[in-house]
């Protein structure tokens, strides 16, 4: 029997993915979790052989709670379930070794496919979201911009950033500048939601 522990922040998707599993004679739902945080905790106690985790609700915290686990029980194997993926976050999940990817657009029994080939010790990355990792854009930002970026999306102030990159005031705006204008953004905030969303930060 394959252990499996869901992490899904709605409940109504919770209950149905739950639902789709317990119908498998060798899979077994041993507990459910609504969130990141709640999720190494259960992990631990439940002892799972794969944790399915939604990273539709954030994918950092879906690449956080991967690396957590991948550290603090290193038997356990982890399968994202999104919508959509970036060439950028396809690389992050494979860097942490997650068993697997799988779209919610596939058919119903991709999940308890994916699961038995996570707990197999295989690795699956559903061929949709693969082609449309390769087909995801290419950041049209300069190494320096993504640079001053980043520190900006850390809340860095940007006497702060030009302090620690070696820049004026003004060079740090202009890069801003240029930023919002290569992504099309009506302001910094857009501009790093825009980046992220692209994988490009």
């Amino acid at each position: 029997m394959i252990r499996v522990l869901l992490v899904e922040a709605t409940e109504l998707l919770r209950g149905a993915l739950a639902a789709l599993l317990a119908r498998e004679a060798d899979i077994e739902v041993v507990a459910l979790s609504p969130g990141h945080e709640q999720t190494v905790a259960r992990a631990l106690s439940y002892r799972p052989d794969v944790v399915v985790i939604d990273s539709d609700g954030g994918e950092d915290g879906a690449l956080g709670t991967s690396r957590e686990l991948a550290l603090r029980l290193p038997e356990c194997r982890t399968l994202l379930v999104t919508n959509s993926v970036t060439a950028a976050f396809l690389r992050q999940a494979l860097a942490l070794r997650v068993a697997g990817l799988i779209g919610k657009s596939g058919p119903s029994d991709t999940l308890a496919n994916g699961v038995r080939k996570a707990a197999a010790g295989e690795r699956f990355v559903d061929p949709e979201l693969a082609l449309q990792a390769l087909c995801s854009a290419e950041s049209p930002l300069t190494p320096r911009e993504l640079e001053v970026l980043r520190l900006a999306a850390d809340g860095t102030p940007t006497r702060e950033i030009a302090e620690q990159l070696s820049l004026s005031v003004g060079t740090v705006r202009n890069h801003l500048n240029a930023v919002s204008r290569k992504t099309e953004a009506r302001n910094r905030i857009d501009a790093i939601r825009i980046a992220r969303e692209a994988g490009w930060l």
